[in-house]
């Protein structure tokens, strides 16, 4: 019996942390489209076109260390490629994550390559409200209920819950 109920803890528990994981869906970017992408050569302008930031998502910067560095800067550091009054040095090992906490612009630079074009601006927006509750006086039929793995699964356990205390 004791074993069946800690089963159960430990189901109900999962079920929970999966639902937070899909609500609180943070992205991770690869700055340049892949995990070695923060190198001269690369048009992080065309990258960022592709891209959508919200607050909570993660910028990776994969790079050689002894060649690149990662600095956070001002938009007028950025554009006139200057280091001195840098935000923040994110170089730690040539694999380094930003958290973007903010909407806002962000920038970045290279110290040396920063007038090859190894800069890029983040424009980060706040995440989207979500859907306004539907209209009372709609019809059934309007509405539509999206289905998500997490739901499935939730339902599955729920149902297995429920069969296990039946069948005791």
């Amino acid at each position: 019996m004791m074993e069946g109920t800690s089963l159960r803890k430990l189901l109900v528990s999962i079920v929970i942390v999966m639902m937070m994981v899909e609500l609180t869906k943070a992205e991770l970017h690869y700055v340049g489209g892949n995990k070695a992408g923060w190198t001269p050569n690369t048009n992080f302008s065309e990258w960022t076109s592709h891209e959508k930031f919200l607050v909570g998502d993660w910028l990776y910067f994969g790079f050689n260390k002894v060649l690149y560095t990662v600095f956070e800067v001002n938009e007028t550091s950025y554009e006139k490629c200057i280091v001195q009054d840098f935000i923040k040095n994110i170089t730690k090992g040539g694999r380094d994550v930003f958290e973007l906490t903010e909407a806002k612009k962000y920038y970045f630079i290279c110290k040396d390559y920063c007038f090859g074009g190894m800069k890029v601006a983040i424009n980060v927006q706040d995440i989207p409200a979500p859907a306004p509750a539907p209209d009372k006086n709609a019809s059934p039929s309007n509405h539509s209920i999206q289905v998500t793995p997490v739901m499935v699964l939730a339902i599955a356990m729920i149902w297995a819950f429920l069969l296990s205390i039946i069948s005791q």
